[in-house]
């Protein structure tokens, strides 16, 4: 085979055969294909498309391209989730501990944040000592003791997704849904995971800007999980406002130990409660412990109240090296030296919380990455006051800002300058999930 052949055809808009697929990633991978090639072919792909099964062999190349991960040894049955991204978005730092707690293992392999969106790995690590790189070792033997862990992926699974998509960052083919689809599906089908649930955003605080985009990737992912035998459940969740009250790492951190102590914003525990829900429906379909839909969500919400997410949570911070102190004494997070509350101009009812202005912002501010492996501050972030739909007084809180750096202060005041908009009339509060896929549905 030659390289310039399978683009020509992709090119062409013509399908290409599993035996080309398998013969270009693996070229790539171990360095026979230049990344001229490959480039060719990704721009070939954002324009043209690929077909089902294009996408299906695609997916199990990266796949095969590197290590697979069996986690029989933890359960019969491994569940994970995945974010598409979102501003606030600290949901697995509470859905895997309230999952955990009903005695279904969760091993999971976490990313950083990069641009306005937040990574959970990052979240963690504010608190103080808690390790995220694990070796493949503890990884299991954690997940086996206590039936949680959170580590940072290792370049051994599917390292031809890793490639590619650092060719993609750079070459303007990210925003391909079959790329991105394939990409997402790669990464939890080598790790292991035979039940899949996804938490799709869309909005502006999202990279799917619209729901029929959001549907559009979600169906493709399922139809992935469908086609290589797993069990996947998409939800398509709304970003159009920060999820919970608090964006920026140790505040996050914060957040999910408060929700975890059973007092949560309210967004964010239907948020939680519905991603760990789905979660516990599918790795119960062969146990079958309980009766119904309500049944799991009523014990997935009592794991906040009655103590046993939290102590699922702290046992993983004490087992990864993390500092259990923090979760009785939040002095002992990162904490910034500057606060700046602002106010309402006016009085009226919010119409708008900009989730990627308040994301941008974040970055600016220096709780996330503008690239790839900058450093970030732990310490800095927002409090968000209001909500969409919520009536205000003019003089009353709408966010306050932590920061460290007094000019990174006045450039993140004049950035949310248009992040909030209050009209007079009454607003209708934003809807929280907007859709759930589900694979038993399209397999059917």
């Amino acid at each position: 085979m030659r390289a310039l052949d399978i683009i020509t055809t992709k090119r062409n808009g013509l399908p290409l055969t599993k035996e080309q697929i398998d013969w270009f990633v693996q070229g790539y991978t171990h360095g026979a294909i230049e990344d001229y090639h490959a480039t060719a072919l990704l721009m070939s792909i954002f324009f043209r498309g690929m077909s089902r099964q294009e996408i299906h062999h695609f997916t199990m190349a990266l796949v095969e391209s590197g290590e697979q991960m069996n986690l029989s040894h933890l359960t019969a049955y491994a569940v994970d989730k995945h974010s598409s991204g979102g501003v606030g978005d600290k949901t697995s730092l509470i859905v895997m501990p309230m999952v955990a707690a009903l005695g279904i293992p969760v091993a999971k392999m976490s990313g950083r944040g990069l641009g306005h969106t937040g990574g959970t790995l990052d979240k963690m690590e504010s608190i103080p000592n808690f390790r995220t790189n694990l070796t493949m070792q503890e990884y299991h033997e954690l997940g086996q003791r206590i039936g949680l862990v959170l580590a940072g992926q290792t370049q051994d699974l599917a390292p031809a997704d890793g490639k590619l998509y650092a060719l993609r960052d750079v070459t303007a083919t990210v925003d391909s849904i079959p790329l991105i689809a394939s990409s997402i599906m790669s990464k939890k089908i080598a790790g292991g995971a035979q039940g899949i649930v996804l938490d799709v955003k869309v909005g502006n605080g999202a990279f799917m800007p619209t729901v029929e985009r959001g549907v559009e990737l979600a169906e493709i992912m399922v139809e992935i999980g469908v086609d290589c035998g797993r069990d996947v459940t998409a939800i398509i969740s709304d970003m159009n406002q920060p999820l919970g009250t608090k964006v920026g790492n140790a505040l996050e951190v914060i957040e999910s130990i408060e929700t975890l102590q059973g007092y949560g914003a309210d967004d964010l525990v239907e948020h939680c409660v519905e991603i760990a829900t789905q979660m516990v429906i599918l790795a119960d379909r062969s146990v079958g412990h309980y009766p119904n839909e309500q049944a799991i969500r009523e014990a997935v919400l009592a794991t906040l109240h009655n103590g046993q997410a939290l102590h699922k949570f702290s046992e993983m911070v004490e087992a990864q090296g993390g500092d259990v102190e923090t979760l009785t004494d939040f002095s002992r997070f990162p904490t910034a030296t500057l606060q700046h509350t602002l106010v309402a101009e006016r009085g009226g009812h919010v119409q708008q919380v900009s989730a990627r202005d308040i994301g941008e912002a974040s970055v600016r501010l220096g709780a996330g990455r503008a690239v790839k492996g900058a450093s970030i501050d732990p310490s800095v972030g927002f409090d968000v006051h209001v909500k969409v739909g919520d009536p205000v007084q003019q003089g009353q809180p709408l966010l306050t800002i932590h920061a460290n750096d007094p000019r990174l202060l006045d450039e993140t005041l004049h950035a949310l300058q248009s992040a909030f908009v209050i009209v007079d009339e009454p607003t209708d509060k934003l809807p929280k999930i907007h859709r759930v896929i589900r694979s038993v549905d399209m397999a059917s």
